[in-house]
Protein backbone atom coordinates (compact mmCIF):
# COMPACT_ATOMS: atom_id res chain seq x y z
CA UNK A 1 0.00 0.00 0.00
CA UNK A 2 1.38 3.39 -1.06
CA UNK A 3 1.60 5.77 1.92
CA UNK A 4 1.57 9.74 1.14
CA UNK A 5 5.28 11.43 1.69
CA UNK A 6 5.13 13.41 4.93
CA UNK A 7 6.26 16.66 2.93
CA UNK A 8 5.06 18.08 -0.34
CA UNK A 9 7.39 17.46 -3.40
CA UNK A 10 10.17 19.97 -3.82
CA UNK A 11 11.64 21.70 -6.56
CA UNK A 12 14.46 23.98 -7.25
CA UNK A 13 13.95 27.52 -8.92
CA UNK A 14 16.10 30.77 -9.19
CA UNK A 15 15.36 32.87 -6.58
CA UNK A 16 15.21 37.02 -6.87
CA UNK A 17 18.32 36.45 -4.25
CA UNK A 18 20.16 34.22 -6.52
CA UNK A 19 19.83 31.28 -4.53
CA UNK A 20 17.48 28.26 -4.99
CA UNK A 21 13.84 28.63 -3.48
CA UNK A 22 11.37 25.76 -2.94
CA UNK A 23 8.38 25.83 -5.34
CA UNK A 24 5.42 23.57 -5.28
CA UNK A 25 6.24 20.59 -7.89
CA UNK A 26 4.81 20.19 -11.54
CA UNK A 27 1.12 19.54 -12.13
CA UNK A 28 2.10 15.65 -12.89
CA UNK A 29 0.17 12.71 -11.67
CA UNK A 30 3.26 10.99 -11.11
CA UNK A 31 4.86 14.15 -8.64
CA UNK A 32 1.48 14.57 -6.73
CA UNK A 33 1.63 12.93 -3.68
CA UNK A 34 -0.65 9.80 -2.92
CA UNK A 35 -3.54 10.54 -0.07
CA UNK A 36 -3.46 7.51 2.25
CA UNK A 37 -7.49 6.66 3.84
CA UNK A 38 -7.42 4.21 6.62
CA UNK A 39 -9.75 1.38 6.06
CA UNK A 40 -13.20 2.25 7.78
CA UNK A 41 -15.64 -0.15 9.81
CA UNK A 42 -18.88 0.21 8.29
CA UNK A 43 -20.42 2.05 10.96
CA UNK A 44 -17.89 4.94 10.51
CA UNK A 45 -19.45 8.01 8.96
CA UNK A 46 -22.87 6.08 9.61
CA UNK A 47 -25.54 9.23 11.79
CA UNK A 48 -26.36 7.49 15.05
CA UNK A 49 -29.87 6.26 14.25
CA UNK A 50 -28.18 4.18 11.28
CA UNK A 51 -25.21 2.62 13.59
CA UNK A 52 -28.68 1.24 16.26
CA UNK A 53 -30.03 0.30 13.35
CA UNK A 54 -27.10 -1.96 11.62
CA UNK A 55 -26.76 -3.16 15.19
CA UNK A 56 -30.19 -3.96 15.69
CA UNK A 57 -30.59 -5.88 12.57
CA UNK A 58 -28.11 -8.59 14.44
CA UNK A 59 -30.61 -9.46 17.13
CA UNK A 60 -33.78 -11.03 15.17
CA UNK A 61 -31.94 -14.19 13.73
CA UNK A 62 -30.64 -14.31 17.92
CA UNK A 63 -33.83 -14.14 19.21
CA UNK A 64 -35.03 -16.78 16.94
CA UNK A 65 -32.54 -19.33 17.76
CA UNK A 66 -33.24 -18.66 21.19
CA UNK A 67 -36.25 -19.73 20.69
CA UNK A 68 -36.46 -22.53 18.57
CA UNK A 69 -33.53 -23.59 21.51
CA UNK A 70 -36.51 -23.24 24.32
CA UNK A 71 -39.61 -24.68 22.10
CA UNK A 72 -40.46 -28.09 23.46
CA UNK A 73 -41.71 -28.84 19.59
CA UNK A 74 -38.51 -28.36 17.40
CA UNK A 75 -36.79 -30.10 20.65
CA UNK A 76 -39.37 -33.11 20.94
CA UNK A 77 -38.74 -33.10 16.52
CA UNK A 78 -34.64 -33.30 17.15
CA UNK A 79 -35.05 -35.70 19.96
CA UNK A 80 -36.97 -37.87 17.98
CA UNK A 81 -34.74 -38.20 14.61
CA UNK A 82 -32.16 -38.65 16.87
CA UNK A 83 -33.52 -41.68 18.43
CA UNK A 84 -35.19 -42.78 15.35
CA UNK A 85 -32.62 -44.84 14.06
CA UNK A 86 -31.51 -46.68 17.02
CA UNK A 87 -33.74 -49.42 16.89
CA UNK A 88 -34.70 -48.20 20.61
CA UNK A 89 -31.22 -47.83 22.04
CA UNK A 90 -30.25 -51.04 21.03
CA UNK A 91 -27.79 -49.86 18.35
CA UNK A 92 -27.08 -47.18 20.04
CA UNK A 93 -23.50 -46.26 20.80
CA UNK A 94 -21.93 -44.41 23.41
CA UNK A 95 -21.79 -41.17 21.60
CA UNK A 96 -25.60 -41.59 20.35
CA UNK A 97 -26.43 -42.46 23.60
CA UNK A 98 -24.83 -38.91 24.70
CA UNK A 99 -25.88 -36.78 22.22
CA UNK A 100 -29.64 -38.62 23.07
CA UNK A 101 -29.01 -37.28 26.84
CA UNK A 102 -28.06 -33.93 25.40
CA UNK A 103 -31.03 -33.49 23.95
CA UNK A 104 -33.36 -34.94 26.95
CA UNK A 105 -31.81 -32.35 28.91
CA UNK A 106 -33.05 -29.56 26.46
CA UNK A 107 -36.07 -30.56 26.95
CA UNK A 108 -36.44 -31.27 30.65
CA UNK A 109 -35.43 -27.50 30.92
CA UNK A 110 -38.65 -26.43 29.57
CA UNK A 111 -40.91 -29.40 30.99
CA UNK A 112 -44.95 -28.13 30.65
CA UNK A 113 -45.57 -30.46 33.75
CA UNK A 114 -43.82 -28.81 36.68
CA UNK A 115 -45.59 -31.72 39.39
CA UNK A 116 -46.57 -34.95 37.01
CA UNK A 117 -47.72 -36.87 39.82
CA UNK A 118 -51.03 -34.44 40.03
CA UNK A 119 -51.27 -34.39 36.45
CA UNK A 120 -53.51 -36.83 34.84
CA UNK A 121 -51.65 -36.27 31.32
CA UNK A 122 -49.17 -39.34 33.32
CA UNK A 123 -52.46 -41.68 32.98
CA UNK A 124 -52.60 -44.39 30.49
CA UNK A 125 -50.58 -46.78 28.37
CA UNK A 126 -47.22 -45.64 27.47
CA UNK A 127 -44.52 -47.01 24.81
CA UNK A 128 -40.95 -47.27 25.03
CA UNK A 129 -39.19 -45.74 21.87
CA UNK A 130 -35.34 -45.15 23.81
CA UNK A 131 -34.09 -46.43 26.53
CA UNK A 132 -29.99 -46.54 28.16
CA UNK A 133 -31.77 -50.51 30.00
CA UNK A 134 -29.56 -53.03 28.44
CA UNK A 135 -32.08 -55.46 30.82
CA UNK A 136 -34.86 -54.61 29.14
CA UNK A 137 -33.32 -53.86 25.66
CA UNK A 138 -32.21 -57.56 26.27
CA UNK A 139 -29.27 -56.73 24.18
CA UNK A 140 -27.57 -60.32 25.63
CA UNK A 141 -30.06 -61.99 23.73
CA UNK A 142 -30.65 -62.90 19.89
CA UNK A 143 -32.45 -60.16 18.33
CA UNK A 144 -35.26 -62.47 17.36
CA UNK A 145 -35.92 -63.43 21.51
CA UNK A 146 -36.10 -59.82 22.04
CA UNK A 147 -39.26 -58.19 22.80
CA UNK A 148 -40.10 -56.42 20.03
CA UNK A 149 -42.44 -53.42 21.94
CA UNK A 150 -42.28 -52.56 25.72
CA UNK A 151 -45.26 -50.56 27.46
CA UNK A 152 -45.42 -49.31 30.89
CA UNK A 153 -48.61 -47.82 32.52
CA UNK A 154 -49.59 -45.71 35.18
CA UNK A 155 -52.81 -44.34 37.03
CA UNK A 156 -52.32 -41.60 38.99
CA UNK A 157 -55.34 -42.11 40.89
CA UNK A 158 -54.38 -45.56 42.38
CA UNK A 159 -50.74 -45.49 42.21
CA UNK A 160 -50.30 -48.20 40.76
CA UNK A 161 -47.71 -49.35 37.17
CA UNK A 162 -47.37 -51.83 34.96
CA UNK A 163 -44.58 -53.00 32.52
CA UNK A 164 -45.50 -55.19 29.53
CA UNK A 165 -43.61 -56.74 26.72
CA UNK A 166 -44.88 -57.95 23.49
CA UNK A 167 -44.13 -60.80 21.42
CA UNK A 168 -42.63 -63.11 21.79
CA UNK A 169 -42.77 -63.47 25.58
CA UNK A 170 -45.63 -61.18 26.89
CA UNK A 171 -43.76 -60.97 30.07
CA UNK A 172 -45.65 -58.27 32.43
CA UNK A 173 -45.07 -56.92 35.69
CA UNK A 174 -47.40 -54.74 38.17
CA UNK A 175 -46.01 -52.71 40.92
CA UNK A 176 -47.65 -50.18 43.78
CA UNK A 177 -46.25 -46.81 43.61
CA UNK A 178 -45.19 -44.25 46.70
CA UNK A 179 -44.89 -41.09 45.84
CA UNK A 180 -41.30 -39.61 47.52
CA UNK A 181 -42.09 -35.90 45.82
CA UNK A 182 -44.26 -34.45 43.41
CA UNK A 183 -41.85 -36.37 40.29
CA UNK A 184 -40.73 -38.81 42.19
CA UNK A 185 -41.64 -42.16 43.08
CA UNK A 186 -40.93 -45.38 44.87
CA UNK A 187 -41.32 -48.54 42.83
CA UNK A 188 -42.20 -51.89 44.46
CA UNK A 189 -42.99 -54.38 42.16
CA UNK A 190 -45.62 -57.13 43.37
CA UNK A 191 -46.45 -59.62 40.94
CA UNK A 192 -44.85 -60.90 37.34
CA UNK A 193 -46.82 -62.42 34.79
CA UNK A 194 -44.99 -65.15 33.03
CA UNK A 195 -46.18 -64.75 28.97
CA UNK A 196 -48.73 -62.60 30.32
CA UNK A 197 -51.21 -65.41 31.87
CA UNK A 198 -48.94 -67.39 34.97
CA UNK A 199 -48.58 -65.19 37.80
CA UNK A 200 -45.31 -65.03 40.33
CA UNK A 201 -44.85 -63.50 43.30
CA UNK A 202 -42.21 -60.54 42.75
CA UNK A 203 -38.99 -60.92 45.26
CA UNK A 204 -39.00 -58.04 48.17
CA UNK A 205 -35.54 -56.93 46.90
CA UNK A 206 -37.58 -55.85 43.19
CA UNK A 207 -38.04 -52.56 43.79
CA UNK A 208 -36.78 -49.02 42.19
CA UNK A 209 -37.24 -44.94 42.05
CA UNK A 210 -38.58 -43.62 38.87
CA UNK A 211 -38.47 -39.14 38.14
CA UNK A 212 -41.29 -37.87 35.79
CA UNK A 213 -38.53 -34.72 34.09
CA UNK A 214 -40.72 -34.54 31.44
CA UNK A 215 -44.68 -34.35 30.91
CA UNK A 216 -46.82 -33.50 28.05
CA UNK A 217 -49.69 -35.13 26.01
CA UNK A 218 -47.57 -37.13 24.13
CA UNK A 219 -43.76 -37.81 25.46
CA UNK A 220 -43.05 -38.63 28.69
CA UNK A 221 -38.91 -38.44 30.01
CA UNK A 222 -38.08 -40.60 32.65
CA UNK A 223 -34.90 -41.23 34.49
CA UNK A 224 -34.50 -44.58 36.86
CA UNK A 225 -32.13 -44.98 40.29
CA UNK A 226 -29.56 -46.71 38.08
CA UNK A 227 -29.36 -43.79 35.81
CA UNK A 228 -31.06 -45.09 33.11
CA UNK A 229 -33.13 -42.76 30.53
CA UNK A 230 -36.56 -43.66 29.26
CA UNK A 231 -38.46 -41.82 26.41
CA UNK A 232 -41.91 -43.13 26.19
CA UNK A 233 -44.43 -42.11 23.44
CA UNK A 234 -48.66 -42.32 24.99
CA UNK A 235 -50.68 -44.77 23.17
CA UNK A 236 -53.70 -44.82 25.02
CA UNK A 237 -54.52 -42.91 27.98
CA UNK A 238 -57.90 -44.66 28.82
CA UNK A 239 -55.26 -47.83 30.28
CA UNK A 240 -56.11 -48.65 33.49
CA UNK A 241 -53.68 -51.21 35.58
CA UNK A 242 -54.95 -53.93 37.05
CA UNK A 243 -55.60 -53.41 40.82
CA UNK A 244 -53.58 -55.52 43.12
CA UNK A 245 -54.81 -59.44 44.26
CA UNK A 246 -55.23 -59.47 48.08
Amino acid sequence: MALSHPYPPLSATPSTCGQPRLAPAAASPLLTPLSFTPARSRNVGLLPRDRWRVGVSFFPAFLNRNKKDKDPKVIKEELLDAIGPLDRGAEATPEDQERVDAIAQKLEAVNPTKEPLKSTLLDGKWELIYTTSQSILQTQRPKFLRSTTNYQAINVDSLRAQNMESWPFFNQVTADLTPMNSRKVAVKFDVFKIGGLIPIKAPGRARGELEITYLDEELRISRGDKGNLFVLKMVDPSYRVPVASK
